[in-house]
């Protein structure tokens, strides 16, 4: 059982993903974005790992703090006491990421590692925090994940890397490759997180759930905002869906029978 091996992944049906905190209902990577979110029975968290020039890490998307912040700048050329003065749309802290551990203590946080910068940080922090079993590492660069995984100094969830989803794609989408459908098992790793679609190439199919729920794989879509969609991966077998759109998708869960709260709902 994956829960066993990772209790990131124990929890009843579909896991509910707010990405950013739920983007699409306020200012994303913020305190009060992932409390809304917690509000509304979400146990998971979606959020992404930057650090500051002098070693902050920060729960914070973008490499600059231009777009979202009344600052400017590259983060990682920054020092912390630059960067707290930023304000996410003009109101809000950037929030640092053991704060958000220490203040959802029952939430699980997926988070993007975005620069290599920031490896060593989060190791620090998920060490300091006991987080261990409530984080799930993903990237969208195979190396920093691979040593993201080799910092932490014991296993804990991850996710499949760019390689290794193109891998997984070509074993569900062509016969004989069973070579391949072994080095996936013998990964260890616990869970593909795709998109609906890359280049107008269809990724999230019925055969691609199909083969990675046979080498012990959970299917994590992201980022899908449309209940249409939503319900159409519910169709085809998908273990979790992230969203901007957390009502949503609270929606869709419970018109299925799907929806599991966390204790803090409102």
């Amino acid at each position: 059982m994956l829960s066993r091996r990772f209790p990131f992944l124990d929890h009843p049906g579909p896991l509910a993903f707010a990405h950013r905190g739920g983007a699409a209902e306020g200012e994303e990577n913020t305190a009060a974005a992932f409390e809304r979110a917690v509000g509304l029975g979400y146990t998971y968290l979606e959020t992404d790992a930057h650090a500051t020039s002098d070693g902050v890490l920060l729960a914070f998307h973008d490499h600059t703090l231009d777009r979202v912040t009344d600052r400017r700048g590259r983060v990682a050329d920054l020092p912390y006491r630059l960067v707290r003065q930023a304000r996410i749309g003009g109101a809000h802290e950037i929030p640092l990421l053991e704060d958000l551990l220490g203040s959802f203590p029952e939430a699980r946080f997926n988070i993007d590692v975005k620069e290599s910068g920031a490896i060593a940080p989060l190791a620090e922090v998920i060490r300091r925090t006991g987080a261990y079993d409530r984080v799930c590492l993903t990237s969208f660069s195979d190396e920093r994940l691979e040593r993201a995984r080799a910092a932490m100094g014991r296993e804990v969830c991850s996710s499949l890397g760019p390689r290794g989803v193109a891998a997984l794609r070509t074993a569900a989408s062509t016969s004989g490759y069973g070579r391949l459908l072994a080095r996936l098992a013998r990964s260890g790793v616990p869970c593909a997180q795709v998109p609906i679609g890359f280049r107008g190439l269809r990724v999230t199919t019925k055969a691609l759930v199909r083969t990675a729920h046979a080498v012990g794989m959970q299917v994590h879509v992201w980022t899908i905002n449309d209940a249409v969609r939503m319900n159409h991966l519910l169709d085809l077998g998908v273990d979790g869906i992230m969203t901007d759109n957390i009502s949503g998708l609270r929606d869709v869960l419970d018109r299925r029978g799907l929806w599991h709260p966390g204790s803090l709902a409102a």
